[in-house]
């Protein structure tokens, strides 16, 4: 009984639009050995996430300065989805990538180590920044890492 209530307030929250506030589900795959991999479709996806804060520069130095109501909206959204898709990029390296692919028994370890770590560092700095340079740099250093995992 008790675990029939805990499922109908989780159910009646999720109803209620307060889903997005429960814990998410991590978009890593996977930390179990099952050797299911797709290493370049997370470099393409990585690619769409850095084309995405690139895109969200650009909108955002449109809208600044704009003060209407729907300008200001369409601003907060797009500093909003620059901040998730930076973050995307950063959990996509630290959960999938360095956690399972770059290993150190790998003859070139500390190199992929420098490039994987250069991935984080721009994608701190997109989300630091609305700089286009920050956008450029964040693309450019994914494809810095793009030649270790290239499409069979």
């Amino acid at each position: 009984m008790k675990h029939h209530s805990k499922l109908v307030l989780t159910l009646a929250f999720a109803a209620a639009g307060f889903g997005t506030l429960m814990p998410q589900p991590a978009r890593a795959h996977c930390e179990i050995p099952c050797g299911i991999y797709d290493d370049h479709a997370r470099i393409e996806s990585m690619l769409e996430d850095a084309a995405t804060v690139e895109k969200a520069v650009k909108m955002i130095a449109e809208l600044a300065g704009k003060t209407d109501a729907q300008s200001q909206n369409q601003l907060i959204r797009w500093v909003n989805n620059k901040e998730i898709h930076a973050q995307r990029v950063i959990s996509t390296i630290c959960d999938y990538f360095l956690t399972q692919r770059v290993k150190p028994s790998m003859e070139d370890y500390t190199q992929r180590l420098v490039k994987h770590h250069s991935v984080i560092i721009a994608a701190m700095h997109a989300k630091q920044n609305t700089s286009p340079e920050s956008a450029k740099a964040l693309k450019e250093s994914i494809e810095a890492i793009a030649p270790y995992y290239p499409a069979e």
